[in-house]
């Protein structure tokens, strides 16, 4: 399910913990009705994880659940109201406003608003509650830690073997080439005298079948004295695996014996012999058991090799020697021909073409996993009726029946490794389409605006989310696309896509015209016409999110706008309107808005500054948006903006009173001569400012001294930007990245840099064909790691003392001819400490070439 009944907990209870409540539960007389529901809430949350796992095999623990997310998520949101009450009032605090309504509404002695408002609301939640509770003792649950490891005997993996007929398999022919290369290679990691080989990739890729096509090629088999497999599966217990090897080994096994013993057999195995071990199936994550499995296999000859098959490239990092072997998927000739020799008796495809056609699209589906092709191709095999085909082709996998070892339980068993705030962040990406490019900034912001990041008193919200993004790009679910300075962007496999919508169910939909909606959806996504989407939506109330993924009516939008009052994200990209309608004001739980390329789009109500929750607004690509509100500033809980405008400037007023806002991108601003105006110790916390495709903006008039939580600056297509215009401050600034492309002004190094001379760690200057030299203090820039010039023809050397730029390990210049030349032909040893140079290929020598002479000099 998206959101697992303990996250929804785990929320709870960080709101009635914190000090803004326990101030609120005095002042309004509701303190014994708050404490009581949080001391039921935590001894309910004690047992949900072990609820959570046997809900699959006890319906009523699944109807029991069903009914307390339904209450948890009520009580969120009416302390989520609170909340609103609270910034409302800071609002009016921080601008000076003399409403009597809202200090009245504060007040103590306005009893009739919270005793029948929001007090009668805390007492229905915390009744219901109660009555939930009362029945979790007949289910026996057991009190669990969330760190536990919860391992699912049912769904474990079937133990691999090591034999595999090669006449069964199509493709990776090169691949086992290039694996056995390794084997072979003398020199490959020869300081070792046993290397391990991680082979990575997402589940049913075939890096098992590759595993064994290698174990048992002849070469290999005459190559090593000593073969063994073992299939490590979730358990990887020391013990466990070390009996394993010695059985793999033929060696006979007396359980009467200790450890001691059997640590001293598996010494005396590999003693003076090369071995190839094989550790099938590898989820730990932790180093020290490796490291005390690893020690008792050092013993070997060298040449010994151990092949690790992994999901997650977390593990390859722990035990891997050599480089990652990344398995892509098969092409997609071979998955034909898989698909055919499974699929077809022998010549059958001939006499049906029509059934080889529809294959032939199947079989795109499945993206080269092979364990997708085998799956499909096995549900089909036998079956003649092109019906049959056509309904295979037009659903999805996950509404297939499935069996294990096909392909949804095998990435399942990927997605139970999961920690729960994970799985609720994999989930939500069910909502947008397949081959979905997903921009990091933004689904951290999408996750944020669901509480589904755990906060911690150290970092940054934006951190935290960056980290569950690498983390699942490294098990996996994600596949890079692109990355830049401040953000990267990924797709999802189709299986994993497939993946996420079958774990939604229930709370994430996405409407087509023959979708059934059940009244407790909370999540949704539209893909088709949306007019006649207005009456199923009349049964639900209390849906959070709303994305639209195509050319919406107006109408539409009120109606959801208007009923969805709990709504925490919606998305009206790409929309047709003028004007947002006003209601949008009442939205006060809303924290995501995104209103992009809306290219009609005209003016924003005034009443969306009564967004006081809103954290996330994307205004990017609204071309004739004249300006924004001046009420924006009552946006206090801001934390990332982007914007398009026609408007020729934006003052303190508008947006320099953000406090709370991380992240401003401007973009495609056409008039705009001057980004802020008075600006006096504002924008204190912003963290990234990218300025791009403002071709009259003159100068960002932002006192920099005051911006001393920036790390990441980029401005982009700014011809006439001035940036030297605060060169007479003395600063200590914390930037780490500043990247200028096209600036006509651009000449020379603002002396404010050397504000960051401790911190700045990339500098990227492209396209700025006026930048003449880089200045005499450059070398004080002590912790740059990365400098990269391109196409800047007017500069022509680097400074003296580059030698003292000793963290300096990438140096790319391209499209600078001369200044290559010069490094090569008299200043190489201003960079010959440099790890990676990259040189312009046109110049005399490479830099790849000059590298290999310097180490022979």
């Amino acid at each position: 399910m998206a959101k697992l009944a303990y996250g929804i907990a785990v929320k709870v209870l960080e709101q009635l913990g914190s000090r803004t409540f326990q101030e609120i539960s005095s002042a309004w007389g509701i303190r014994s009705d708050l404490k009581k529901l949080e001391l039921t809430v935590a001894t309910i949350k004690a047992v949900l994880l072990d609820a959570e796992e046997k809900q699959a095999s006890d319906r009523r623990l699944t109807i029991w659940l069903g009914e307390l997310k339904e209450v948890l998520n009520d009580a969120e949101n009416v302390l989520d109201e609170f909340h609103y009450r609270v910034l409302q009032k800071e609002v009016m605090k921080r601008y000076g406003s003399t409403s009597k309504k809202v200090c009245h509404f504060f007040s103590t002695s306005n009893p009739l608003v919270v005793r029948f408002d929001l007090a009668h609301k805390i007492k229905d939640i915390r009744k219901r509650v109660d009555d939930i509770a009362a029945l979790k003792d007949k289910f026996n649950l057991a009190e669990r830690l969330e760190d536990r490891k919860i391992i699912n005997m049912h769904q474990r993996r079937d133990m691999t073997h090591s034999f595999v007929n090669p006449l069964n398999v199509i493709g990776r022919d090169d691949e086992k080439e290039e694996i056995i290369y390794l084997f072979m290679d003398p020199f490959e990691n020869a300081g070792r005298n046993v290397n391990v080989i991680p082979i990575v990739g997402i589940g049913g890729l075939g890096k098992t079948t590759l595993a064994k096509l290698v174990y048992n090629d002849e070469r290999v088999v005459s190559h090593f004295q000593l073969r063994m497999w073992v299939c490590v599966s979730e358990d990887f217990n020391v013990t466990r695996l070390i009996k394993e090897i010695l059985k793999s080994a033929k060696v006979k096994i007396d359980e009467n014996l200790g450890i001691d013993q059997w640590q001293t057999s598996l010494r005396e195995l590999l003693k003076d012999k090369k071995f190839l071990l094989v550790l099938d199936d590898v989820w730990n994550e932790d180093r020290n058991k490796w490291i005390e499995l690893e020690d008792l296999l050092l013993g070997g000859c060298n040449g010994s090799k151990i092949i690790v098959t992994t999901r997650n490239d977390s593990v390859a990092t722990i035990m891997g020697t050599t480089p990652t072997y990344n398995l892509d998927g098969l092409s997609q000739e071979d998955c034909l021909s898989l698909f055919v020799t499974l699929a077809f008796q022998e010549g059958e495809e001939k006499q049906y073409p029509n059934l080889l056609e529809i294959g032939k699209e199947i079989v795109e589906k499945c993206k080269g996993v092979p364990l997708a092709v085998k799956t499909l191709a096995g549900l089909l095999y036998s079956k003649l009726d092109e019906c049959e085909w056509k309904f295979i082709r037009d659903n999805e996998i996950w509404h297939l029946e499935q069996n294990e070892g096909d392909i949804l339980p095998a990435l399942r068993l990927s997605y139970n490794q999961l920690p729960l705030h994970l799985k609720q962040c994999f989930a939500y990406c069910s909502l947008f389409p397949k081959d979905y490019e997903f921009f990091s900034i933004e689904l951290i912001q999408f996750w944020m605006a669901h509480g589904a990041l755990q906060s911690h008193e150290n970092k940054e919200l934006e951190d935290i989310g960056d980290l569950y993004i690498k983390e699942l790009l490294s098990r996996s679910f994600f596949q890079y696309v692109n990355e830049d300075l401040y953000c990267c962007s990924f797709v999802m496999h189709d299986l994993m896509h497939d993946l996420a919508l079958s774990v939604a169910q229930g709370e994430c939909l996405t409407i087509t015209k023959k979708s059934v909606i059940d009244e407790k959806v909370r999540h949704l996504s539209f893909v088709g016409n949306g007019q006649e989407f207005v009456t199923p939506l009349q049964k639900l109330s209390r849906v959070q999110t709303i994305i639209f993924q195509i050319e919406l009516p107006l109408s539409l939008v009120e109606a959801c706008i208007s009923r969805f009052k709990y709504l925490r994200v919606l998305d009206l990209s790409e929309s047709s309107f003028e004007v947002l309608s006003s209601s949008v004001g009442a939205l006060k739980h809303l924290r995501y808005l995104s209103l992009s390329f809306n290219w009609n789009l005209k003016k924003l109500p005034n009443s969306i500054c009564k967004l006081y929750n809103l954290q996330t607004l994307l205004l990017d690509g609204c071309i004739n948006l004249e300006r924004l509100p001046k009420g924006i500033r009552n946006m206090i809980n801001l934390r990332f903006l982007v914007v398009t405008t026609k408007h020729t400037y934006l003052s303190e007023n508008v947006v320099g009173c953000l406090k709370s806002l991380r992240t401003f991108i401007v973009n495609r601003c056409p008039s705009l001569r001057c980004l802020f105006e008075g600006m006096d110790g504002c924008l204190s916390n912003l963290r990234t400012l990218v300025v791009e495709n403002c071709p009259k903006l003159t100068s960002l008039s932002l006192n920099i001294k005051h911006l001393t939580a920036l790390e990441t600056l980029i401005i982009d297509n700014c011809e006439e930007l001035n940036l030297t215009e605060e060169d007479s401050q003395d600063l200590k600034l914390s930037l780490q990245k500043l990247k200028i492309v096209t600036s006509h002004k651009f000449a020379v190094l603002p002396q404010w840099l050397q504000g960051s001379a401790n911190t700045l760690q990339h500098l990227e200057i492209e396209e700025c064909y006026n930048f003449m030299a880089l200045p005499d203090w450059f070398p004080s820039l002590k912790s740059l790691q990365t400098l990269i010039i391109i196409d800047c023809p007017k500069l022509s050397s680097l400074p003296e003392g580059m030698q003292g730029l000793t963290t300096l390990r990438e140096l790319r210049i391209r499209d600078c001819y001369y200044l290559s030349r010069k490094c090569i032909q008299e200043d190489w040893y201003k960079i010959d400490h440099i790890l990676e140079i990259d040189l312009d290929e046109d110049s005399e020598t490479s830099s790849s070439l000059n590298r290999i002479i310097n180490d022979i000099v």
